[in-house]
């Protein structure tokens, strides 16, 4: 990542702060500017501050030893990256990477200044805790959905919720990463779909024609 000198914030989280340690922040950040297909952060790295993402999006997945992927979350606007708030309070390196997903802003507020606002600052402790708190939910019922539920229903659930009656431009080895699972899996169960009429196939790009949200 290359990061300029220093940034304005224009981050919700940040722009709630008074104007003291508003400005503090402020003349601390750095701001990045990420260009797709960028990594922000691979598993192992040690986290330098805590990214605030203004504008774009990042996918955090992980990678499992099979090679493998997951995604575990995506950060947009305004959004706060819950690996890092991990790394910073424990001072563990990242489990997972971040990429790039399309052109993205974003500011890095570095540790001590963290620390800094965490100590002095009631308001932005509990933003932080509840985006941790609500992000920790999502990767909860990720959890159960990969651990629990059959893999034909969170592909048809997923097909439904991203293409309805559409296109969606995705490869099987992407669709895989989204779901946690094999791209062998998934192909086999789009073939499946496909052999049903429910689906059409095309290099890159799912057309969906009829599949329907699954009843548990």
């Amino acid at each position: 990542m290359e990061f300029s000198e220093s940034a304005g914030t224009g981050h919700a989280i940040l722009e709630s702060l008074p104007a003291g340690l508003r400005a503090h922040a402020a003349g601390q950040a750095q701001r990045l500017s990420l260009e797709a297909g960028q990594i922000v952060f691979r598993a192992g790295d040690h986290c330098q501050g805590l990214p605030l993402i203004l504008s774009g999006s990042v996918r955090v997945e992980m990678t499992g030893l099979s090679g493998s992927r997951i995604v575990l979350y995506r950060m947009g606007p305004n959004d706060i990256c819950t690996l890092s708030i991990g790394c910073l309070m424990t001072g563990h390196g990242y489990r997972a990477e971040a990429y790039v997903e399309e052109p993205s802003e974003a500011v890095l507020i570095p540790r001590p200044t963290f620390e800094r606002l965490m100590d002095e600052s009631r308001d932005f402790r509990l933003a932080i805790m509840s985006s941790y708190g609500r992000r920790l939910d999502d990767l909860m019922l990720l959890v159960e959905e990969v651990a629990f539920r059959r893999m034909d229903q969170r592909l048809d659930e997923w097909l439904v919720r991203h293409g309805g009656k559409g296109s969606v431009a995705i490869t099987h080895q992407e669709l895989a990463g989204e779901l946690g699972t094999a791209r062998e899996v998934v192909s086999r169960l789009l073939k499946e779909l496909e052999r049903k009429g429910q689906v059409r196939l095309a290099r890159g790009r799912i057309d969906v024609v009829s599949v329907k949200k699954p009843s548990d």
